[in-house]
């Protein structure tokens, strides 16, 4: 072989088996998004467990000629293409993080306090209210629908309805609803502190009275019987999360519910980050949808918030053990930082006053709140 022959093998090579010929300003620019996400999530610490994955799944679809995503000659899928496909598309993943939710979650301070329900509800002012706006920015209705529920700031309930209405959404809209989920200590407590007096925000609140075993066992239950008969589309989501805390009340599953919150939350955890974050190639991300997604999160996610302590404010002047406006901004989703954040607020105010146990009763109302727009949303246009 000539020295010319042996150059023109190298740069076929070079051309057809590697990506350094292939590369384009899209992919570097995913990769400074990617690295991003892996930099709040080591150095920061927001949502780690999402935020890192999530953030190498971006960096990893973005180099040419990589199997991750897609098929191959043979029609076989990729490797997170079939995390992405069984996973996500097949509303596995989504359904499993609920049982682990339910069994890591203690209902008490909802039951203990069931109007915090209605909080939960007005805190989902915002995702109505995008998915009206989003209309006129030639968005389809499913489309609008799937980028408003990004402000009930639950990221397994985004994943589920956009994967059912708005697949191509997925990736955008997945980023933006655990993104901001992460901002929960930046983006709330400045809207509060708006919409709220700071007479309003040293009221102190009753202690929650006990809640009996009984009661928290047929919780579960109940709520699962009533969201299947009035919201059927979600009762995949919402029977998971119900059977993960029954597992958990009932005492004599103990393995199971030690299962379902660590081992098995974990590795869907891992494939869910890693899928979501593989579907945001750069010549789908960068694009007008996708990037004004992230714009219609942030003020959906704050108009939520805003709902809930407005809703507080309106419960107020009916009632006459007065509700702290700062445990209406947990009741968003995002368990169980939201109800941290009140917390943290609500004692950066007055260092003896405890919110903490109050302000879960309207995050874990917001969970079901998000769940039951979203059942809304799927009957109207699934």
């Amino acid at each position: 072989m000539s020295w010319h022959d042996f150059i023109d093998v190298l740069m076929q090579i070079l051309t057809t088996q590697t990506g350094l010929f292939a590369l384009d300003i899209k992919m570097v620019a995913m990769w400074a998004i990617g690295f991003f996400f892996i930099y709040l999530a080591v150095a920061k610490k927001y949502e780690p467990l999402l935020l890192l994955p999530i953030g190498f799944g971006i960096v990893a679809v973005n180099f040419p000629h990589v199997p991750l995503m897609g098929f191959d000659e043979a029609g076989k899928r990729h490797l997170f293409e079939i995390f992405y496909h069984y996973g996500v598309e097949w509303e596995v993943i989504p359904c499993v993080i609920f049982l682990g939710l339910g069994a890591m979650t203690d209902f008490g301070p909802l039951i203990a306090n069931p109007r915090t329900m209605v909080i939960g509800a007005g805190a989902q002012l915002g995702v109505f209210v995008t998915f009206l706006g989003v209309l006129f920015f030639d968005f389809s209705l499913r489309e609008a629908a799937s980028v408003g529920i990004i402000g009930g700031a639950d990221g397994p309930t985004t994943i589920y309805l956009t994967a059912k209405l708005a697949p191509d959404l997925l990736g955008a809209n997945a980023l933006a609803a655990y993104s901001y989920m992460a901002m929960v200590p930046l983006i709330q407590p400045p809207i509060v502190r708006l919409f709220s007096t700071r007479k309003q925000r040293l009221i102190r609140m009753k202690q929650l009275r006990p809640v009996s075993k009984l009661e928290k066992t047929i919780f579960p239950l109940s709520v699962f019987m009533v969201i299947s008969i009035l919201i059927p589309a979600v009762t995949p989501l919402m029977g998971m999360l119900m059977l993960g805390n029954f597992m958990r009340e009932s005492g004599v599953v103990d393995r199971l519910s030690d299962t379902a919150q660590n081992s098995l939350m974990n590795i869907v955890t891992i494939f869910l980050g890693v899928s979501v974050g593989a579907t945001m190639a750069g010549d789908k991300f960068l694009s007008a949808k996708p990037l004004m997604i992230f714009g219609f999160g942030l003020l959906d996610f704050a108009i939520c918030t805003m709902g809930g302590v407005l809703t507080v404010h309106i419960m107020n002047l009916f009632i006459k053990d007065k509700i702290n406006p700062i445990i209406g901004a947990a009741g968003v989703s995002a368990v169980p930082m939201a109800a941290r954040v009140a917390q943290v607020t609500g004692q950066q105010e007055d260092k003896q006053n405890f919110l903490l146990m109050h302000a879960i009763g309207p995050n874990l109302a917001g969970v079901i709140g998000s769940a039951a727009a979203a059942g809304m949303f799927i009957a109207m246009f699934g």
